[in-house]
């Protein structure tokens, strides 16, 4: 099947390409010159592991095109896949004017029937009204006769297995009244649930709020266990043994219920926002998520706190390492990272940063430009030369079993402040570090 996918960021390249990786042809569209201009040239303007081989492998093999030419990309493709960003208001709501200009432009260039499908993240209510904006073009036009449909079908990917979420989807949702488009569509990702069948039909208002529910029970798990770490330092539990003893309870499960230092990325904190404002809009007080949204943003001050009591509140001239700049591992996004606020607070009261990344360094340049008092290093060993302190606050791989004796001889003083609960806390004692985690108890 031939798909026009406009919106060449994370979600849209990511779907472009799996959709062409199982047959189907695939254009993906921008309006970023330079962006397509890097992608034709085999240039992944983002890292997500095994992107890049798909991307080249699809090419190569003629499946998957890049352009500025809407027209072109549409002209042959049935389906048409708005996937551009939401970015969040000061008021929390979602941004609307890229998915809406999207609508437009396609019926301002459509001239057959189309399935205009909304893959972006956004409130109820908004798929129908990029059917408005369509139809509007097309009256505009003069071309009330030609038909098309729209749909909803929200993402679940998580950067740093999208290729593997797409390819194996828990479940594949599709919001849409109308059973031509969902049986085209039910074709159309058929290849994603061959052995067993995920595909999940609904409403479009279901489906567009079954994406910001799926992200917002989650985020939810993380400051309910956030918030429950704190209370096992004042009463002497330990987080770790809670979370096993009720992640055993097969009604809760295991899944997001490591403590740390507070949920980031591009999507958790919008989504978030955005269903508390639409909440609001409604006339229904999302005072739950108020909680949670207010917990993560504590959680950092609190964990922030933890090294200025060591250090009786004052770290002017203390040197720390930094391990981890992206918000989650396997992954360059540094958007809503807990290193954007740790890295300022240490600067301003007069410490030294020596900060490693895997992958994320140069979009921490860009986000922290003020530089003065910051050096990136080459590596997790090179950041801990000379230094006060270790601050863990991504979980890369690298890090879980570094060796702790080059450490101890790098390091001026032995303290490691472990933001993601990687390290054994009686273990760390036996090796002669000062340890501080979330929520552990050491004996």
């Amino acid at each position: 099947m031939h798909i026009c996918m406009i919106g060449t960021g994370y979600v849209g390249l990511v779907t472009g390409t799996c959709l062409a990786e199982v047959g189907h042809s695939v254009w993906c569209v921008d309006v970023d010159g330079s962006k397509i201009e890097r992608l034709k040239n085999g240039e992944i303007p983002i890292y997500e592991p095994g992107l890049e081989d798909v991307v080249s492998r699809n090419v190569k093999q003629g499946r998957l095109r890049f352009t500025t030419d809407l027209k072109e990309a549409l002209d042959d493709s049935p389906f048409v896949f708005i996937a551009v960003g939401t970015p969040p208001g000061e008021d929390g709501s979602a941004d609307l004017r890229y998915v809406l200009d999207a609508a437009r432009q396609i019926g301002s260039a459509m001239d057959d029937y189309k399935i205009v499908v909304v893959k972006s993240t956004v409130p109820v209510g908004t798929t129908e009204k990029a059917r408005l904006c369509v139809s509007e073009e097309l009256g505009i036009r003069g071309r009330d006769d030609l038909d098309f449909d729209v749909a909803f079908c929200p993402e679940f990917l998580k950067e740093g297995s999208a290729i593997d979420d797409f390819m194996s989807p828990d479940r594949v949702v599709i919001g849409t009244d109308n059973q031509k488009t969902a049986d085209l569509l039910g074709e159309l990702f058929s290849a994603f649930s061959f052995r067993e069948d995920r595909i999940i039909f609904m409403s479009i208002p279901s489906a567009e709020l079954t994406k910001y529910a799926s992200n917002s029970m989650l985020a939810t798990r993380i400051s309910f266990m956030n918030q429950l770490a704190r209370f096992c330092e004042k009463i002497g539990a330990d987080i770790d043994q809670v979370r096993h003893g009720m992640g055993s309870d097969g009604r809760i499960g295991s899944a997001f219920l490591y403590p740390g230092v507070g949920y980031g990325g591009s999507c958790f904190p919008k989504d978030v926002k955005a269903l508390i404002h639409s909440g609001r809009s409604h006339g229904v007080p999302m005072t739950l998520l108020e909680s949670v949204e207010e917990i993560n943003k504590s959680q950092r001050k609190w964990f922030f706190d933890k090294i200025l009591s060591h250090y009786g509140a004052d770290i002017s001239g203390k040197i720390f390492a930094i391990w981890g700049l992206s918000f989650k591992p396997n992954t360059d996004d540094i958007r809503e990272a807990p290193a954007l606020d740790i890295i300022p607070w240490l600067l301003e009261k007069g410490a030294g940063v020596r900060a490693y990344d895997p992958v994320a360094q140069e979009n921490a340049k860009a986000a922290l430009p003020n530089t003065e008092g910051i050096v990136y290093c080459d590596d997790n060993y090179q950041a801990l030369e000379n230094t006060d302190a270790l601050i863990l606050l991504t979980e890369w791989l690298p890090f879980r079993r570094p060796e702790f004796d080059m450490m101890k001889d790098l390091m001026r003083g032995h303290v490691l402040f472990d933001g993601r609960n990687q390290y054994r806390p009686d273990r760390m004692a036996e090796l002669g570090f000062v340890y501080y985690g979330i929520g552990r108890y050491v004996r």
